[in-house]
């Protein structure tokens, strides 16, 4: 059966329904994917796509998520190709559109990524599951909302995502909506992910300093360097997945940000 569907660019796709070869280009919608009870009709992946790693092992890599293997994903034959506008090349999504049919994320808020975990779960399928793990993310995040206004948490923080130079999580991200969330206030005022020198971000006086397990991976060695710079702020490494994987994660994402909140107090 054929049936057409809109992605969250604009683009309208024909797929036969329901998919039977599909290939995900973005970790955190793969493990959407699993989560939703796909098996084996997640024939691709990306080599960032790691959860769940009983599932990464079984799969044909075709690159990363800003490196794909063209040739290889021609030669699994998907019918359905699932990408994100961030995540994924511009160039190469619009090269396999011309032959396969793609359908695209653009995700900035939690509101963003439960509207995408609907839609894909209508895409595969999987329309229940999916509204089951939208229920468990909407009165997660409710009730953290909650805690942190009942808490008092109203610190102002700094996200670093890179490192050499230094980039920032700015406003108009998925980070920024989740810190906000939780009842911190993003020092950065720039958009998208700015670049910024130590100095410059000591002069912003943020109360908390985060530094990301991806997709830099920050290590204890990298606290010092800054608290030296920064004395006034609590630097702190974070898990980089709980704040910006936008599918099933989000379930998880909800204790990992209880116990982060509590830290704060």
């Amino acid at each position: 059966m054929q049936r057409s569907f809109t992605d969250q660019l604009g683009n309208t796709i024909q797929i036969n329904y329901p998919p039977k070869r599909i290939i995900s280009l973005v970790p955190s919608q793969t493990e959407l994917l699993f989560d939703l009870g796909l098996d084996h009709e997640v024939v691709g992946l990306t080599k960032f796509c790691i959860h769940p790693v009983e599932k990464f092992a079984g799969r044909i890599k075709v690159g990363g998520t800003k490196k794909l293997n063209i040739d290889l994903i021609r030669s699994l034959e998907p019918d359905l190709i699932i990408g994100n506008k961030e995540e994924n090349e511009q160039a190469q999504i619009e090269e396999l559109m011309d032959e396969f049919p793609v359908w695209m994320s653009d995700i900035y808020t939690l509101d963003d990524a439960k509207k995408t975990i609907t839609q894909i779960g209508e895409l595969v399928d999987r329309s229940p599951e999916a509204s089951y793990l939208n229920h468990l993310i909407h009165a997660g995040f409710n009730d953290l909302q909650t805690l942190a206004l009942q808490r008092g948490i109203n610190k102002t923080v700094a996200y670093l995502i890179w490192r050499e130079p230094y980039m920032m999580a700015g406003r108009n991200t998925f980070i920024d909506d989740v810190l906000t969330i939780n009842g911190l206030q993003n020092v950065i005022k720039q958009s998208r992910y700015p670049e910024i020198d130590l100095d410059a971000l000591k002069a912003l006086k943020p109360d908390l300093i985060f530094l990301s397990s991806e997709p830099y991976p920050f290590k204890e060695k990298h606290l010092e360097e800054i608290r030296n710079v920064i004395p006034d702020a609590k630097v702190m490494l974070v898990d980089g997945e709980m704040f910006s994987w936008y599918g099933s994660r989000l379930v998880k994402a909800v204790q990992y940000l209880f116990q982060l909140q509590k830290e704060l107090l």
